[in-house]
């Protein structure tokens, strides 16, 4: 089957995951992540899109952004790729690609979808066994949503100032979210999702989004389609 084209929507936000070459770490140590987000931080600055929330793992990057234009993505991941890429060589003797060429990504509905893709996104090193405690993961935004520490390029989207009046509600909030597990069937879909490029969201949402794309935005139901009944035969009792 063909590869689908990349679906991008000006102005929702994205959940996307950038893996290694044939997933080979691109951390060796907490310099190389220091790094990275350095030059994250003057990505996002230059190409003003906005970061929701961000999680870096030994071989991959989980990155929840609001892209402005179609093209928004594909541009900061290969100017941050360029640039993290070769001071990655540089200091480790390497040469070559570092990252896998095409990246994964899905359109995330704003609201209770865009909550759990946040909570998924900082909830990645607890699945992994890295941390007793999301917010206890210091290469992710949890800190910054927990109040633990502040990080001045990221963006709340409004649904994460609503969970409480004050900074210390809504920290207190988060926190409470991050402890919960998403359910296995939310975590599910998500993931596929976010691998094979379907939309994320109500079926509202998703319908939305096919007014606007004949792009396939769901995984079509299994089997053969169901013929219609024929008007000329009558059903029996």
């Amino acid at each position: 089957m063909a590869r689908l084209p990349r679906l991008a929507v000006p102005g929702l936000p994205h959940y996307l995951v950038q893996r290694g070459h044939n997933q080979q770490a691109v951390f060796f140590d907490d310099e190389d992540r220091r790094a990275y987000l350095a030059a994250l931080s003057e990505t996002v600055a230059t190409q003003k899109l906005p970061v929701l929330a961000y999680c870096l793992l030994d071989d991959q990057v989980h990155l929840l952004v609001v892209p402005a234009t179609a093209e928004a993505m594909s541009r900061m991941l290969q100017s941050l790729g360029r640039r993290y890429g070769a001071a990655f060589n540089r200091r480790h003797g390497r040469s070559g690609t570092l990252w896998d060429g095409r990246f994964r990504a899905t359109v995330v509905e704003p609201g209770t979808h865009l909550l759990d893709a946040m909570r998924c996104v900082e909830q990645a090193p607890l699945r992994a066994g890295w941390t007793a405690s999301a917010a206890d993961w210091p290469w992710s935004s949890a800190a910054h949503h927990a109040g633990r520490t502040r990080v001045a390029w990221l963006s709340d989207p409004p649904l994460y100032w609503s969970l409480g009046n004050t900074p210390f509600e809504r920290e207190l909030a988060w926190l409470r979210l991050l402890d919960e597990p998403l359910a296995d069937r939310v975590l599910a879909r998500m993931m596929d999702a976010v691998h094979k490029g379907w939309a994320l969201g109500s079926g509202t949402f998703v319908a939305s989004l096919g007014a606007e794309t004949d792009r396939p935005l769901a995984p079509r139901p299994r089997g053969r389609p169901r013929r219609a009944p024929d008007k000329g035969k009558s059903n029996p009792d």
